[in-house]
């Protein structure tokens, strides 16, 4: 281990209160990196495409405290293998997907725990529910009684300035604070996923609770070897 990747953690952890989940993004990032960030105290791993997560997580099956977070756009094909191999998927982003989840969740002993993403702001690059369609589909999504629905997940669209973001984190937590007054029963807005390398900082000032950082951990992915 060279140790950067320790000292970049270290020192992010001293931006962030106790109660901000820091989930360590490892798409196209060495299982040696992983191990190093391992070591300086992650244990949540995130991944967006299912096959070089199933790699990674067969060569790291000696880690049995990590939780393995899927936030890549699931097609409902590979919803089974995801429900099988990971505790938390941040990409529910349709209710056809939540129902094709729900249906595989009844076979297994441990639920998944998901987040229903959503687009505050229009962006034709993302996906995700807006917010009047999300309002529509809440009675069809509690009636997943087999999904641990945990909260919301968004992801900004890139260009936006700073008090924008900030701007558009808030009215994700406000949207999160709205659906927790309608008590539905199998909805629960304990979480928000939300703020990335660029942006986590403004995220936290909003109210997220699990952020997810690639970049400013583990540098650029132009340069990393893959598995």
């Amino acid at each position: 281990m060279n140790g950067q990747i320790v000292e970049k953690i270290d020192k992010i952890r001293q931006d962030i209160p106790d109660n901000v989940r820091l989930v360590a993004v490892t798409k196209q990032i060495s299982v040696a990196a992983m191990r190093e960030a391992y070591h300086a105290g992650i244990r949540d791993f995130a991944e967006n495409r299912l096959q070089e997560a199933l790699n990674k997580q067969a060569q790291l099956q000696d880690l049995t405290d990590v939780s393995w977070h899927f936030i890549g756009h699931l097609q409902t094909n590979k919803a089974k293998k995801a429900v099988e191999s990971f505790e938390w998927i941040h990409s529910v982003d349709s209710l056809k997907l939540a129902i094709k989840l729900n249906q595989l969740a009844s076979e297994l002993v441990n639920k998944p725990k998901v987040f229903l993403q959503v687009k505050i702001l229009a962006d034709p690059n993302k996906y995700g529910w807006d917010k009047s369609t999300l309002w529509a589909d809440l009675p069809k999504l509690n009636q997943c009684d087999r999904l641990k629905i945990r909260g919301l997940m968004t992801i900004l669209p890139l260009g936006l300035s700073p008090e924008q973001s900030l701007a558009a984190f808030e009215a994700t937590k406000n949207l999160s604070e709205d659906i927790k007054q309608k008590n539905l029963p199998n909805i629960n807005m304990e979480h928000i996923s939300m703020g990335m390398s660029g942006d986590y900082l403004l995220a936290i000032k909003a109210g997220a609770t699990m952020i997810r950082l690639g970049t400013i951990i583990f540098g650029s992915r132009n340069n990393q070897i893959k598995i």
